[in-house]
């Protein structure tokens, strides 16, 4: 039985850690040819904002603000290899954190009852982790560039997570359980965040980046994120079944 458990531990483990570290790798390459030129060209925009603002009042540019305090500058990595390296480093322990959080839910489909899922199936998870981390939430929050204007953090934090912890609930209902009380149950679930609604900012507003170029960034994320669950469903399940 202690046997049992310590292989399932080592499965799931490294099924899960090994799959979100190469997930990790193949999304900072796709940011880094899709979705850093987007933010880099928001940046520019954003901080051009102030200065036409100041142009705009008595004085125009002849006017400048205080000189912000080591303490109001926040500190982010220079632009190039540095800001590459830690995205890279960001995004390996995010899809470290979602390779264990699938293995382990391919360990429990699997104590169940189920059976061990391979590549194929692995990518039909992926996807359901696509649809509850990144498509659901993205109908009220969609992804923002800098300039955007947005709702308070821990407000836009809980909605986001009240909306990803429904969908998955409410698809696993809806796929592993047969009784029709449930599947309700799992569309309500769904369907709940977004009839509370997103938290919106106090003031709507366009951010500093035009309208294009704010649509193609929401799109690419999508797209990235949508091939970050593939790759990471698809190794994830193709090494668990390995390893048995």
């Amino acid at each position: 039985m202690t046997s049992g458990l310590s292989a399932m531990m080592r499965r799931v483990l490294f099924a899960g850690i090994i799959a979100g570290v190469a997930a990790g790798c193949v999304v900072t390459l796709l940011q880094a040819a899709k979705l850093t030129p987007l933010i880099l060209a928001a940046e520019v925009f954003e901080e051009a904002a102030p200065h036409s603002h100041a142009a705009a009042e008595p004085g125009g540019a002849h006017e400048h603000a205080a000189p912000a305090t080591a303490a109001e500058a926040a500190w982010q990595p220079a632009a190039g290899l540095e800001r590459t390296a830690f995205t890279l480093l960001a995004n390996i322990v995010v899809g470290a954190g979602f390779g264990l959080l699938l293995s382990g839910a391919f360990a429990l489909r699997e104590a169940a009852g189920g059976r061990a899922p391979d590549a194929r199936q692995g990518v039909l998870w992926g996807l359901a982790g696509f649809a509850a981390f990144a498509l659901a939430p993205s109908f009220g929050l969609p992804p923002e560039l800098p300039g955007s204007h947005a709702a308070d953090l821990p407000l836009r934090q809980a909605w986001w997570l009240a909306t990803a912890v429904g969908t998955a609930g409410g698809l696993a209902l809806i796929v592993f359980v047969q009784r029709i009380g449930w599947r309700i149950a799992g569309m309500v679930l769904i369907a709940a965040p977004h009839v509370v609604g997103a938290p919106q900012p106090a003031l709507h507003a366009a951010g500093t980046a035009p309208p294009e170029l704010a649509a193609a960034f929401a799109a690419a994320s999508l797209v990235t994120a949508a091939l970050f669950w593939t790759v990471l469903g698809s190794l994830n399940g193709w090494l668990y079944r390995k390893l048995a």
